[in-house]
């Protein structure tokens, strides 16, 4: 393979990635769902984070034209002859139900929890205002899922919410690794100030995808650990492969996979690069063909290329070329 074909064939790759302009199609993108859910804070200290946490989603929401629901956080409340309505859990089960029972819909639907998390060894529990939910329920409850879905749990001990929740076509990112790291987590407050930071834009599309703002907000939990002289006792994952075991930060060098998890032929972070809560004007006219087929094409590209070690060089760059042309068919369709 000559430099100079590999030189052009690395140049388009940069140029198209995340990018398509399509004219003519003035039909309204649907609009992404983003729920925010609000455990017991517990003490005032924690009440205020979370407060702040959820002031920067609702920023996020309307700058991003997002529809937000937030469940918790708020004073009970209670109807005319002074009883209690439903329970936290209640209301998110019910919102749950009427956010994926939207049959074929393509509008992504986004699902942050912020609190404290629990784990007693054999079940992984998020606390809400009264009655918790456990990872077995939630999984339960987007098992039929038919929208992109992304699930952020920031709490304390939410590893067990990834192997739970994890499944083809959604990403899921948890605040620690497992269950056993029970320390109050601080991830949350870095993802939500970085879900639509421009200056994370690491492959400069001129959107945040939801990989570049779990990369940022880890890498900034681990500025935070070693700026006070602590132990880290938090190490985000983010699973989208379906495989239930995730990454971390850490195999990463920029936004580029540097070490492999064990085992695996595709790491993950394909479908989390195509997610973008404010994604670019150009990206919201794709029809929801072209989306399907730009992604199918992407993650050919992103799988080729953790194998380019193991082929030979032309028929690795042949094999490029052959997607590239099919990009570049796609972003020229007018």
């Amino acid at each position: 393979m000559s430099a100079w074909r590999a030189a052009i064939l690395t140049m388009a790759l940069s140029t198209f990635a995340g990018r398509a302009i399509v004219e003519g199609d003035d039909a309204a993108p649907q609009r992404t769902t983003l729920i925010v859910v609000v455990g017991a804070a517990g003490e005032a200290e924690y009440g205020r984070d979370f407060d702040e946490e959820v002031a920067t989603w609702q920023r996020t929401a309307d700058e991003c034209g997002a529809q937000l629901h937030v469940v918790g956080g708020d004073d009970p409340k209670v109807d005319e002859v002074g009883e209690k309505l439903a329970t936290d859990k209640d209301r998110l089960a019910t919102l749950l139900a009427s956010e994926t029972g939207m049959a074929a819909s393509e509008a992504p639907l986004w699902l942050v929890l912020i609190g404290h998390g629990t784990f007693d060894g054999r079940t992984a529990a998020f606390n809400l205002r009264g009655p918790d939910v456990t990872a077995t329920e939630l999984a339960g409850w987007l098992k039929s899922c038919p929208r992109p879905l992304a699930v952020i749990d920031t709490t304390a001990a939410s590893g067990p919410f990834l192997t739970a929740l994890s499944a083809p076509g959604r990403v899921i990112v948890t605040a620690t690794k497992s269950g056993q790291e029970r320390n109050y987590a601080r991830f949350g407050r870095f993802f939500a100030r970085r879900a639509i930071d421009p200056s994370v834009d690491l492959d400069k599309d001129d959107q945040t995808s939801l990989f570049e703002a779990f990369l940022a907000a880890g890498r900034d939990t681990v500025e935070f650990y070693k700026d006070e002289g602590r132990i880290m006792t938090e190490h985000p994952l983010l699973d989208d492969n379906g495989d239930g075991r995730g990454v971390r930060v850490d195999f990463f060098t920029g936004d580029k996979l540097a070490k492999s998890p064990t085992g695996e032929r595709v790491a993950d972070g394909a479908l989390a690069r195509r997610l973008h809560l404010k994604p670019h004007a150009d990206e919201q006219r794709l029809s929801p063909e072209q989306a399907a087929a730009r992604d199918r094409l992407e993650s050919e590209i992103a799988a080729l290329r953790q194998r380019k070690s193991e082929l030979p060089e032309d028929e690795y760059y042949d094999q490029l070329e052959r997607l590239l042309v099919g990009l570049a068919r796609l972003y020229g369709a007018r």
